[in-house]
């Protein structure tokens, strides 16, 4: 009987698993984490950050809440990332912000804007530590500055020890689209905004690209993020062997013409909007994971009339040099969770 039990444990034990605490199920934290970015740090713990948002909680808007795990599962609340609002706009909201360590510190590059602003912008603010508090280092440039529309959503990208920006949200103006542009050697500015390059177009918003293999995997939002049970928000996807593109899809269609891009993530029937990805995350299995935010239809806002966009973890699997999500849809039920002992 003792060695039946040993025979039926030892793949348990191999694997690095407890009896106990194997599985998990979305959502991974809520109730708002909205436009996830997710950095590992020195100390050992993963840390995301959000979107300004009022989770109705009576403590008002948290300018951008961080959060932190050791498996990506299990989630504590830290605390506010900046202790002051920055100020070189007079108004809008901090959002979607990309979390990165660049040159020994933790570098934050963020979006200022409000709803159907004119002249959005992307800041940067600078911490010693993952859990800041982050100092703001001023805007890199708005819309104006580098002429192109609701500059929004930036993402960090270092190739070949240069460093680049990316960012880009909806319109459907001349000059619309996701572009890309070349940083300073410390990260901190941008010498020359007249050298950016395009690589999608403006149905596309929260850019995300990494590289797996020969390839870079272009990532990124359509349709409506918020309107709560409404909300049409999914993920599509492109890959080119260069951070320049072409981004192809599945297809072979640029994804710098409209109505292009092959579906990885897309509504259920419980969630809604599923969308705004993180990096990917590759836990010790070799295995890799998304964070991303969704909609619970059952219970789309709170009592701010916010948004409940809550925190979604799935894995990738990967077919033919293409990344997959099971079912093309949030997971609902109990998945095996990351292996991260």
């Amino acid at each position: 009987m003792v060695r039946f039990l040993i025979l039926l444990l030892f793949p348990l034990l191999f694997n690095g698993l407890g009896p106990g605490d194997k599985e998990y199920k979305n959502p991974v934290f809520e109730p708002i984490l909205a436009d996830p970015t997710v950095v590992k740090a020195d100390d050992g713990w993963f840390y995301a950050y959000g979107t300004q948002d009022d989770w109705g909680d009576g403590k008002g808007s948290r300018l951008i809440p961080i959060v932190r795990s050791k498996d990506l599962v299990h989630w504590d609340y830290v605390k506010e990332a900046f202790t002051e609002k920055p100020t070189w706009k007079q108004k809008g909201g901090i959002w979607a912000p990309d979390v990165v360590k660049v040159n020994g510190k933790y570098h934050m590059y963020y979006a200022y804007s409000t709803w159907g602003d004119v002249n959005p912008g992307v800041g940067l603010a600078i911490a010693d530590s993952p859990a800041g508090p982050f100092v703001d280092q001023g805007k890199l440039f708005n819309s104006q500055d580098v002429e192109v529309p609701n500059s929004i959503d930036p993402f960090y990208l270092e190739v070949d020890d240069k460093k680049y920006v990316f960012w880009g949200s909806f319109s459907d103006k001349p000059m619309q689209g996701t572009y890309g542009v070349e940083l300073s050697a410390d990260g901190k500015s941008i010498p020359d905004l007249s050298k950016k390059f395009k690589i999608a177009a403006g149905d596309f918003e929260a850019v995300m690209i990494q590289k797996k293999g020969e390839y870079y995997y272009f990532l990124g939002s359509k349709e409506s993020c918020c309107e709560f049970e409404k909300s049409k928000y999914h993920i599509r996807m492109g890959r080119s062997k260069s951070i320049f593109g072409p981004f192809v899809d599945q297809d072979g269609k640029d994804l710098r013409e409209r109505g292009t891009g092959t579906v990885l993530l897309h509504s259920n029937d419980v969630y809604a909007g599923p969308g705004h990805n993180s990096r990917w995350v590759t836990d010790n299995a070799g295995n890799d994971w998304l964070l991303y935010h969704a909609i619970l239809k059952t219970e789309p806002r709170v009592s701010t009339g916010a948004n409940r966009r809550v925190l979604m973890l799935d894995k990738l699997t990967w077919k033919n040099s293409w990344p997959e999500i099971s079912n093309t849809e949030p997971s609902l039920e109990n998945r095996p969770s990351p292996l991260f002992k």
